[in-house]
């Protein structure tokens, strides 16, 4: 699937080489890779939106996860992924999209990604309101879902 010649660039975004370890028998990154790359992009967002830089303090747990696959990428290859909220923020939950795309500006997506994120209180192990002030940054950021082929 192909993607506008330009991006609007997201709110972060981060550089992921593909080494021998990610591919499979048939020399493409391999499914599962793509949710460390996930994982690694949301705490590359979300903790500067805490104000903080210790991934312990991250307050939020996640309810789903999700990746599509559009083009095969292989051993050598280096893929820009991109990190965003999801238009609605909710009140106690928010969806992240993750766009993996060519770092040289190509049009190719090559795959997808979006998590249902939940705010979440460890000590009372239950979830909780989304704060004021960190709704209003997730708004800020936020990309219309539709856009990137999220119904």
């Amino acid at each position: 699937m192909s993607a506008p010649a330009e991006f609007r660039p997201w709110a972060r975004q981060r550089h992921f080489p593909i080494f021998y370890h990610h591919v499979d028998i048939l020399n493409h990154l391999n499914h599962a890779a793509y949710f460390p790359f996930m994982e690694t992009l949301r705490c590359d967002y979300y903790l500067p939106v805490l104000g903080e830089t210790d991934p312990a303090t991250l307050d939020i747990i996640l309810a789903e996860a999700t990746c599509r696959y559009l083009a095969p990428v292989r051993y050598g290859m280096e893929l820009l992924g991109e990190v965003a909220p999801a238009r609605p923020i909710g009140r106690t939950s928010f969806s992240l999209l993750y766009r993996f795309r060519d770092p040289d500006g190509g049009p190719t997506v090559f795959a997808r990604g979006r998590t249902v994120v939940v705010c979440y209180d460890y000590a009372e192990n239950r979830k909780k309101e989304i704060p004021p002030d960190r709704k209003r940054r997730l708004e800020a950021d936020a990309v219309d879902p539709a856009s990137e082929g999220w119904a």
